[in-house]
């Protein structure tokens, strides 16, 4: 048998509580599996308050830069959060000290990826980042392993479990916005800044992740087009119902002639289809290659349990030596390449509200045609107060088209309210 494989373990949160639990309670399992035992040497956390599993066995450390780089932890697991700060501080440390890194902070790695990256290569050392992405599903491992001869055409899902909650219980229950948020905060289900969730935050720092390994490019959230999910209202999930569709909050990602294009935005997907049927908190990441087609991965995308498993699969894959580049290939061979504002042309979903006087609905058919929008479907319902809410869906169209139809839109005096327009995606 080789030397123990020593763990350092700075964060006893929800995830971090879990993986001192499942090392515990399966440190046979993993020995057989590894063929190395995997202990836990030290462990730091902002108090030293009970947290429901026995923690005397491990040395303290107030200072998570000393555990760090500590002699006897040869893995440094991060799992305190936080793109800049402790977090990032106690990274660099350790990769600097000779310790392999695995993290469950995507925020980090969404704003400070390449340079980490490059730290831990040069040193020798792995980071690793399973954790970061849908929780349990193993989708890092499917991109930089199993999916390793494809070229990834597009990679696209529901990455933001309190996010999907909210929409599926507007749509269940029949709630507001409003309500279904209220709900979801009492559950514990959002963020301490719920902006980080239901605003796209969040599963856009997955997206740029997912991004960067699937097409070899360097890590960069500021190309992510974002809006949350905070004007979807309950008529519009009505109304795409009506049409056979679900709202969910969808990232995509793809390269174009253009470049790389990364969006996390409230998005129609046919209510038949894999992303449609996915409810409650559940993730779900699509991915497209060229030879093997559409692999769908679907499960629980956050959790103590599931995050928990997802940073035990990278500390086993070191205990095994399994050593990757950080992003699926060396750091220094990553591109740049431009952020794109739009991919593929598709149908979009518009909702307005009009002030109920004659012509209002062909000014709009004008401003929509002028920029060769067509459309597709409309329909007009009940007047409210002197105002006319109308749903348009166009045929298949470019961003760019679309937007300068709304950019016009507001001239004509017919407005009441601005519109809303969600890309459908037929997945």
């Amino acid at each position: 048998m080789s030397d123990p494989l020593r763990i350092g373990i700075a964060g006893l949160g929800t995830v971090g509580v879990g993986v001192v639990r499942i090392i515990r309670q399966k440190a046979a399992q993993l020995e057989a599996r590894t063929g190395r035992k995997i202990v836990i040497s030290a462990v730091s956390a902002r108090s030293q308050k009970d947290r429901d599993v026995p923690l005397d066995d491990y040395a303290w450390e107030d200072d998570p830069v000393k555990l760090a780089t500590r002699d006897d932890v040869d893995v440094f697991v991060e799992l305190m959060g936080g793109a800049d700060g402790p977090a990032k501080d106690a990274t660099e440390a350790a990769l600097k000290a000779g310790k392999d890194v695995v993290t469950a902070n995507k925020a980090m790695l969404a704003e400070h990826g390449q340079e980490l990256a490059l730290l831990a290569e040069g040193e020798g050392r792995v980071l690793r980042f399973e954790a970061a992405v849908a929780g349990g599903i193993p989708v890092i491992k499917a991109l930089t392993e199993g999916l390793a001869g494809n070229d990834i055409t597009r990679v696209m899902g529901v990455m933001n479990g309190s996010c999907n909650y909210i929409l599926t219980r507007m749509e269940n229950a029949n709630l507001t916005y409003e309500e279904a948020f209220a709900e979801a905060d009492g559950l514990g289900y959002l963020e301490a800044d719920p902006e980080l969730d239901v605003g796209g935050i969040d599963a856009a720092h997955k997206l740029a992740l997912l991004a960067a390994i699937s097409f070899g490019t360097q890590v960069k959230f500021d190309g992510v087009q974002l809006e949350g999910i905070g004007r979807v209202t309950i008529e519009d999930i009505h109304q795409a119902a009506d049409m056979g569709y679900k709202i969910k909050l969808l990232g995509i990602a793809q390269m174009t002639g253009r470049g790389l294009v990364q969006s996390m935005t409230p998005c129609l997907v046919p209510a038949t289809s894999p992303l449609g049927q996915l409810e409650g908190g559940t993730n779900m990441v699509v991915l497209e290659g060229d030879h093997v087609g559409q692999i769908v991965l679907r499960g629980a995308g956050a959790g103590e349990g599931p995050t928990a498993s997802a940073v035990l699969s990278d500390i086993i894959d070191i205990a095994r030596g399994l050593r990757l580049p950080t992003f699926g290939q060396p750091a220094d061979t990553l591109k740049t390449t431009p952020s794109a504002n739009s991919g593929t042309p598709a149908p979009y979903y518009l909702r307005m509200t009009l002030h109920d006087k004659p012509g209002a609905l062909a000014k709009v058919a004008t401003c929509l045609g002028d920029a060769g929008v067509s459309i597709h479907r409309m329909r007009q319902y009940d007047h409210l107060d002197d105002k006319a809410p109308v749903l348009i869906v166009t045929h298949t169209t470019s961003r760019d088209a679309l937007d300068a139809a709304l950019a016009k839109l507001p001239k004509t005096g017919v407005l009441a309210s601005d519109p809303v327009a969600l890309r459908i995606e037929e997945v």
